[in-house]
């Protein structure tokens, strides 16, 4: 199949703009290290590929991905920030614990996005297995991170602009 193989991560056709005004927060889960570490590295080198100032970009890790709900709230609370990645991986195991978490944390993201009239991104990969998040954390199918990036850079410049 063709499409199995496709790159999620080509921006050709898309307008980025810059960065450089804007102020990100990260929040990265630790769990599942090696794809949440790649994701990050996507996500920040997104962010300056386009701009960003390093000083505008503040990172910090929670546990799981079930805590960035929590950890992006006391980012918003106490940092003024322009827009927060979300950034972390649930792989499905043999219990329903999955759908549980996969739900909690992007209800608990768009909420937070609301609460605080801020982007909030969900940078989450929810996926079957090990390989898929390898596939889509830098592999096959490109870096979810990256993806996430652009999205809170055109979501910062969208709010920027309707407010003035």
């Amino acid at each position: 199949m063709a499409t199995h193989l496709k790159n999620l991560s080509d921006f050709s056709g898309i307008d980025i703009p810059s960065a450089h005004k804007f102020k990100f927060g990260i929040v990265v889960s630790d769990w599942n290290r090696e794809i949440t570490g790649a994701l990050y590295q996507g996500a920040y080198n997104m962010l300056l590929n386009h701009k960003a100032e390093e000083k505008n970009i503040i990172t910090i890790q929670v546990p799981g991905s079930y805590e960035l709900i929590s950890g992006a709230d006391m980012l918003l609370n106490s940092k003024p920030l322009n827009a927060i990645i979300c950034l972390g991986c649930v792989i499905q195991g043999e219990t329903p614990h999955f759908e549980f978490i996969c739900q909690a944390v992007a209800n608990g993201i768009s909420n937070v996005s609301i609460k605080h009239n801020k982007p909030v991104i969900f940078g989450v990969l929810t996926t079957e297995n090990l390989q898929q998040a390898i596939d889509r954390s830098g592999g096959i199918h490109g870096n979810k991170g990256e993806e996430a990036a652009v999205t809170a850079i055109r979501m910062a410049f969208l709010q920027h602009s309707l407010s003035m």
